[in-house]
């Protein structure tokens, strides 16, 4: 399995740390809204990546943090009349609806930046002791110049980095690319005791904490958004090793921007909408679809048309989903056809094809598109009125192991009531009965109630709308 690595700049196979187990952490939101459509790219992606690790037999610690204490979290208190903490924990219960919407799994580790306040000053306290950092007016800074190698992951020299730095009104930096560790307190805004007076950490450092807290002093996977490289992690290396003196992560992978209409996102464009918003229209299903349809690395254009497109292509796959589980209720009994036995040779291939594509840098475009070689060829299969059940089980095991690993494609339906299997029952009489205008009248009726009829040779299949 190859990943690409932004730090050497080139596709790289994976070896972790410790043989048969990964540490991995991912950047998770500043929860002060609803989160908006791309920041679901990467914690679907990365969601993948953490699945598809597991599938090959990885015992995967994930750690995504949440940021409770930011200038965004306070504003949005301020603007509320509340308390910052209730901010973060309405938002942070916002965020499991919508990932558990977007098919997200549940970290091994969600931790807040407030409930790692004392690791968060221990780092700060290390990094001053050994020169790192140093204290201004109850603010503490990083030296950046003083960590050999600092701009290494964005690849920049530091001279340009300086170029684009500025000191902000009110700071007290030796070197406009230094930045903040600790921020002293400001009147009415919370805080925390620290060697340094009282105050709350910067934005970077709490990621370093929660790491090393969670996961060591050095990991194998760290991911983000491409957003997120400079500063972000790269003041992450910086803090991690500049304390510990040994390398933070052996992978940094990142995901490109996704755009709106072929526009970068952005509430003066009107063009900013949550993925709560989103999936009122599409549905969360699709917005994962469609997130997977282009490799993680490829920017990818968010639109009306392409949201449809995803749709349609779910659709399609989940149909073929439903009707193999159908046909291993309804099918024929029996051994296997010869044609059956053929197709199911074939299951290997699209099978090592899926997983060629993820361990090519987890190219979800290309497995996506192994998953609808394999649904055109069991289609073709299931069409014959005497497919047996034994085939179809076969063939639905498959299906459902390469969309489990990606996240995609309904589940098992749960079962009807009683009320309404007695309507599909009453119908199958009338038509029995040749009675077709009372069978018409059932199935217009479960329609409205969201349950979708269709007569087969096999019998009556349903699907909810």
């Amino acid at each position: 399995m190859k990943l690409y690595n932004t730090l050497s700049r080139k596709k790289e196979e994976f070896v972790s740390i410790e043989p048969g187990k990964v540490k991995m952490y991912s950047c998770g939101p500043t929860v002060y809204d609803y989160f908006h459509i791309g920041n679901a790219r990467p914690f679907i992606m990365f969601d993948v990546l953490r699945r598809y690790l597991e599938y090959k037999g990885y015992e995967v610690t994930f750690v995504q943090n949440f940021t409770d204490i930011d200038d965004k979290v306070i504003n949005r208190a301020n603007k509320d009349g509340v308390g910052f903490s209730d901010v973060a924990e309405r938002f942070i219960r916002e965020y499991y609806v919508d990932a558990e919407g977007l098919g997200i799994k549940k970290a091994t580790y969600h931790p807040r930046a407030t409930e790692n306040i004392d690791a968060i000053i221990d780092i700060i306290s290390t990094l001053e002791k050994k020169g790192l950092a140093y204290e201004a007016g109850g603010d503490v800074y990083f030296r950046a110049r003083a960590f050999e190698g600092y701009g290494k992951l964005s690849h920049q020299p530091i001279d340009e980095l300086e170029s684009g730095a500025r000191i902000a009104v009110g700071e007290q930096k030796e070197d406009p690319i230094d930045f903040a560790l600790w921020k002293a307190a400001k009147p009415g805004e919370p805080s925390w005791s620290s060697p340094w007076g009282e105050g709350r950490p910067g934005w970077h450092i709490e990621c370093s904490a929660m790491s090393r807290r969670y996961l060591g002093e050095t990991i194998d996977i760290h991911s983000g958004g491409i957003d997120l490289c400079f500063p972000h992690h790269e003041n992450e290396i910086a803090q991690s090793e500049g304390a510990s003196g040994k390398p933070f992560a052996h992978y940094w992978l990142h995901n490109a921007f996704l755009n709106i209409d072929n526009r970068k996102m952005s509430k003066s464009l009107g063009n900013f909408f949550t993925v709560r918003e989103a999936a009122k229209t599409y549905g969360y299903d699709a917005i994962r679809f469609f997130m997977l349809s282009a490799h993680y690395r490829s920017p990818i254009n968010y639109s009306q048309e392409s949201l449809e497109q995803a749709r349609a292509a779910l659709a399609r796959l989940n149909s073929a989903l439903n009707n193999l589980r159908f046909l291993t209720e309804n099918g024929a009994a029996g051994d296997m056809t010869t044609e059956e036995r053929e197709a199911c040779g074939r299951f290997d291939k699209y099978r090592e094809e899926f997983c060629a594509a993820m361990d090519d840098d987890i190219n979800t475009a290309d497995a996506i598109a192994a998953i609808f070689e394999l649904v055109r060829d069991a289609n073709t299969v299931a069409s014959s009125e005497a497919v047996t059940a034994a085939y179809a089980k076969a063939a639905l095991a498959v299906l459902e192991e390469l969309c489990g690993i990606i996240g995609v494609g309904e589940k098992a339906e749960q079962s009807l009531d009683s009320e309404i299997e007695s309507l599909i029952e009453q119908r199958q009489e009338a038509r029995r009965s040749k009675n077709f205008a009372e069978a018409d009248r059932i199935r217009d009726m479960l329609k409205e109630q969201g349950i979708i009829l269709e007569d087969t040779p096999q019998g009556v299949k349903w699907h909810k709308e």
